[in-house]
């Protein structure tokens, strides 16, 4: 990072950027409603991973009873959901903003949902094989290192478990997108895997960190799903989405959706 700025905490300053979305109502921050949660009851129901392609209902299998960890996705938007549909779910978010999303719904509906704060990258607070099945929407380009999220996913998963991960292909982050927005110019400039704190200009940078943006990270493919490989999981889904917003989506589809089984 420049010398010129002082050095970070990411799970801070991810922590109070999320809180600042979640007040103004990002779509990833509006709960569900209470015919959503009627539907679920019914076991009508679908959640995302990615922006705009439901995740297929043949990789969840049964609710019932299941044992569900929705690691970083917290909103009010897929735990209550999965609690609706009669899983048993935790929910660990680092917001606590995003978490209290998640608690109006239960209180509203009687749900029963374990909301805990904290790190994606630290489960410690979880047994080992504490779960049946792991949902984690596009969440870990806001930390630096996603192999240590895999590692820590396959610790707390049961063997034969699942893994639902939504990601970001660095691909996108290869380009200024400041320019494209400002100029429509495209402009590649970056290099993966990418850091906001080692690659943004100084200036671009200060003036992310003092408005309360979202610091992000693009994890290499090796990362993301080599990195799933190599802790024991076994890639048996996988669909490609378009964000829904960005300059590419005519051209490529810059995000993914992996279903892994833990296999050891």
């Amino acid at each position: 990072m420049n010398d010129s700025i002082k050095p970070v905490d990411i799970l801070a300053h991810n922590r109070e950027a999320w809180n600042k979305e979640s007040a103004k109502g990002n779509k990833w921050t509006i709960p569900v409603d209470h015919a959503a949660i009627e539907a679920a009851r019914r076991g009508e129901w679908s959640v995302l991973l990615t922006p705009t392609i439901p995740v297929p209902r043949d990789w969840f299998g049964d609710m019932r009873g299941k044992r569900v960890l929705c690691l970083a996705s917290g909103g009010g938007q897929q735990a209550p959901i999965f609690a609706a549909a009669g899983a048993r779910v935790t929910l660990i978010d680092n917001s606590p903003y995003q978490l209290n999303a998640d608690r109006h719904v239960a209180e509203r509906e009687g749900l029963t949902l374990r909301l805990e704060q904290g790190d994606m990258r630290d489960l410690s607070r979880f047994a080992d094989s504490s779960f049946d099945l792991i949902f984690h929407p596009v969440s870990n380009i806001f930390v630096d290192n996603v192999r240590i999220v895999w590692k820590e996913c396959a610790r707390v998963l049961e063997v034969g478990g699942s893994l639902l991960a939504g990601i970001m292909n660095p691909f996108l982050n290869i380009f200024d997108l400041e320019k494209v927005d400002r100029t429509g110019e495209v402009e590649v400039r970056y290099k993966i895997p990418y850091s906001d704190l080692e690659q943004l200009p100084p200036d671009q940078l200060k003036a992310k960190i003092d408005s309360g943006e979202p610091l992000e990270f693009a994890h290499s493919l090796d990362d993301q799903i080599g990195g799933q490989i190599a802790v024991g999981f076994s890639i048996e889904g996988f669909f490609e989405d378009i964000s829904g917003w960005d300059f590419l989506d005519d051209t490529i589809s810059t995000f993914i959706a992996t279903k892994a089984v833990r296999r050891r």
